[in-house]
């Protein structure tokens, strides 16, 4: 049989029960394998109660120190209750000294604390009980998180200034680095928006113009590396001009901001759209083809472009790509069977082969192919190439060499190159 004998407002915090005539305190933490919580519960006196009952600090204190004990259980193994009974005299009974000095000599959630109100400076210096005056029931997980991240900032040896941190909270990384940035003035003390705004003007005129494209080797939604990387340095280097006295952090959450916004933007148009230039010579040229393109890949996928069509025949071929590619199938191919003509993209070594007929196959002979090898530099190359062969074919191809005959040269090159 258990009774609830004591709880407070906040659930997480421990309870105190009856089981079968004995005073217990209850407490869920971690979680089984199943990923489901755990509860654990060791024996309390009549004297511990009244001390819960009355002082939260002491009840939070108590909290922070078993919960260690709860995460050394793992995801099956019992409470240590020795241990857990161990600790209730030095924290409930014990003089704020002794309490302190105690502290000293155990394992600890310090974040619990925080998370409770607890005066940071004040822990840092082992002032435990001092440090839980202003203690709540209530819980701020955010207060929490900022500790930790401070924490680990500074176990990296960052300090931040008031314009670090507020622009950190403007683009909403300063919990997580690892967050997507976004825009969130509000975030920002009213009194250092104006100067956060003035970093994030710095870093848009920068980048202005500039683009990411996409990568569709990687996937539908994946993004030009090389134009990220770009985006990057250019942003970072007109924030450092601008903005000495800025920490890394700070800067390069600025930049991940604007290239997170010039990547959705990407992502948000047609691929039709994206592929076609300014001046829209690739919907004209695509207009003017009049033979039908095979594209397959390494898997014998097939999929036929018709002229005539509503999407040029660059933008259908990305496309192709971006749904069919992956880390086992990365050669893909168009092919004008008409012309007897086609390009090989070999993704995973940054290469292309054009193939032309020779002489076609008479009399049951097989037909005979020219295959000239070249090395591709990155996703914009290959565009450049593929754009290429649709408008024009192979011939198309040839300011774009040097082309290769020879299999064992172009292999060298390929090394040489890697090797660079």
């Amino acid at each position: 049989m258990r009774d609830i004998v004591f709880t407070r407002a906040s659930g997480w915090i421990p309870n105190v029960i009856r089981e079968d005539g004995d005073l217990r305190l209850m407490l869920g933490a971690g979680a089984d394998a199943n990923h489901e919580p755990r509860t654990f519960t060791f024996s309390i006196g009549e004297a511990h109660l009244a001390v819960i009952r009355e002082d939260l600090a002491r009840h939070l204190l108590l909290w922070s120190a078993v919960l260690p004990l709860c995460d050394a259980a793992g995801t099956r193994g019992p409470l240590d209750e020795a241990a857990a009974v161990a600790l209730l005299d030095p924290i409930l009974v014990s003089p704020p000294a002794d309490v302190d000095a105690f502290f000293r000599h155990i394992r600890w959630d310090k974040g619990r604390l925080v998370a409770h109100g607890a005066d940071i400076g004040l822990l840092e210096r082992g002032q435990v009980c001092a440090a839980m005056r202003a203690a709540t029931e209530t819980s701020d997980g955010k207060r929490a998180q900022g500790y930790h991240a401070d924490r680990r900032r500074t176990e990296r040896g960052v300090v931040l200034g008031p314009l670090d941190a507020a622009i950190l909270k403007y683009t909403g990384q300063y919990l997580h680095g690892a967050t997507v940035p976004r825009r969130t003035p509000d975030a920002v003390d009213p009194t250092l928006l104006p100067e956060v705004m003035s970093v994030i003007a710095t870093a848009e005129q920068a980048c202005a113009g500039m683009r990411i494209g996409r990568d569709p080797r990687r996937g539908k939604r994946a993004t030009d590396k090389r134009d990220w990387d770009r985006m990057t340095a250019t942003v970072d280097a007109a924030v450092r001009r601008a903005h000495p006295e800025l920490v890394d952090d700070a800067v390069r959450t600025v930049s991940f901001l604007m290239c997170s916004e010039a990547a959705g933007r990407s992502r948000s148009v047609p691929m039709d759209d994206e592929e076609e230039p300014a001046d829209g010579r690739a919907r004209l040229d695509a207009g003017a083809r009049r033979r039908i393109l095979s594209f397959t890949d390494d898997k014998g996928a097939e999929k036929k472009w018709l002229p005539g069509g509503s999407r040029t025949a660059t933008a259908e071929f990305w496309e192709f790509v971006g749904d069919r590619s992956a880390s086992d199938n990365e050669v893909f191919t168009i092919e004008d069977e008409e012309k007897g003509e086609g390009i090989q993209l070999h993704f995973y070594a940054d290469s292309i082969a054009r193939i032309t007929t020779v002489h076609k196959g008479e009399g049951g002979a097989d037909p005979e192919y020219r295959v000239e090898y070249g090395l591709v530099d990155g996703i914009g190359g290959y565009r450049t190439l593929v754009s290429a062969f649709v408008r024009g074919g192979c011939a198309a191809l040839e300011p774009h060499g040097p082309w290769m005959p020879d299999a064992a040269e172009f292999e060298r090159a390929r090394r040489r190159r890697d090797t660079e």
